[in-house]
């Protein structure tokens, strides 16, 4: 057969299946079928495709680490994957290239995939086209763009994994039943990670986010429902019994909550110490912190402590802080270049040395027996 002999027929097929005589083609369309398919030409297109065919098959990946760097990880990227997960060395991969191609549909990088494996180090083991494309529209009517997708599945991979039929979709539908808009859940799953997997609900926990007073219309609604969605509800008995040692009601604290939904991420401990060091260092009523929650939310040992006893620092040197005692509660939130910039730099140059001296002082001030104490992991948290 002589060369582009194939190739005459092929684009005879595929072109004019109608058209079997060549010459009833118009004239411009003959002189450019007899140029493609000279003699010459057609060596040319051959040569080319057999020369395309060996580098594709030159090209195929023998092994993951191939797979992984025509994906487009570096050789950092590829060390910290195969430091995390050894076995992935070892991996199929002509699966490992599938899952791949999915994850770059999503809009997921070699960055991102680094992340991923150092929170899931199982995440490429385990099967990823299990009702992907349902999984994928639902997902794109939730967070609406794919770079809104792709950081949520950064935040917690196991979206791709978790069962969708029997955890995802319920999860999410009830979460619409109690008011939450689709934005609202895009948020709060990109905030919460963990949000799918630990919801649960039942009438206490209703009847907290009742007595929180707060309506749906506020911005804090989906912060005290997510919340207290995935608390246990022994969490929450403690946390709430916590404050009202203090002499708060449930009612107060629970409204305190609704305003201020982060105090039921704080622990016990920390809640403590905060309110001691309100009352005995500070020398402040208990109701304070219902007007002023950063009193809580504050670390100790680097924020809220350094800048009281700078305070007093000042008022012994007889230095004049110029501001009522609300503004100076307003003062503890101030980011540290603004705070120092308002109470230390403000001075003269030899007063502003001796304060920061001294505050620098009292921020590398370590918590008593820090290191004696016992650190028992409890789980989850909230």
């Amino acid at each position: 057969m002589k060369p582009g002999f194939g190739v005459l027929l092929k684009f005879r097929e595929v072109s004019f299946p109608l058209s079997p005589n060549l010459f009833s083609l118009p004239t411009s369309l003959v002189c450019l079928v007899r140029t493609i398919c000279s003699p010459a030409n057609c060596s040319t297109i051959c040569q080319t495709e057999v020369g395309g065919v060996k580098e594709e098959e030159n090209e195929e990946p023998k092994d993951s680490k191939e797979v992984l760097s025509n994906w487009g990880c570096g050789e950092e990227d590829i060390s910290k994957l195969f430091l995390r997960r050894p076995s992935l060395k070892k991996a199929n991969h002509l699966q490992l290239q599938s899952k791949l191609n999915l994850l770059r549909g999503l809009g997921v990088s070699a960055s991102d995939l680094v992340k991923i494996m150092h929170c899931r180090p199982r995440f490429l083991s385990c099967r990823l086209n299990h009702c992907f494309d349902e999984r994928l529209a639902y997902f794109m009517t939730l967070f609406e763009s794919k770079e809104v997708l792709a950081r949520a599945i950064v935040r917690n991979p196991s979206l791709l994994t978790y069962d969708f039929e029997n955890k995802i979709k319920p999860i999410i539908a009830v979460y619409e039943g109690m008011g939450l808009s689709k934005s609202d859940l895009s948020a709060m799953l990109q905030l919460r990670p963990t949000l799918i997997p630990r919801t649960s609900f039942d009438d206490e926990k209703m009847e907290y986010i009742r007595k929180t007073g707060i309506p749906q219309t506020s911005k804090m609604y989906k912060y005290v429902v997510t919340l207290i969605g995935v608390s246990r509800v022994e969490t929450i008995h403690k946390k709430v019994a916590n404050l009202e040692r203090f002499g708060f009601s449930e009612t107060e604290v629970l409204e305190l909550i609704g305003r201020c939904p982060l105090m039921l991420t704080l622990s016990v401990d920390k809640v403590q110490r905060n309110m001691t060091f309100v009352l005995g260092t500070m020398k402040l009523p208990a109701e304070v912190v219902l007007q002023y929650p950063y009193l809580l939310l504050a670390n100790l040992e680097t924020v809220l402590r350094p800048r009281v006893l700078l305070a007093e620092k000042m008022k012994e040197m007889g230095l004049e802080l110029r501001i009522n005692a609300g503004d100076m509660m307003r003062a503890w939130r101030m980011k540290e270049k603004r705070f120092l910039k308002a109470f230390v730099t403000s001075q003269s140059e030899d007063v502003a040395d001796e304060l920061k001296k001294f505050y620098d002082c009292a921020k590398r001030t370590k918590r008593l027996a820090v290191t004696s104490k016992k650190n028992a992991n409890r789980g989850f948290p909230f």
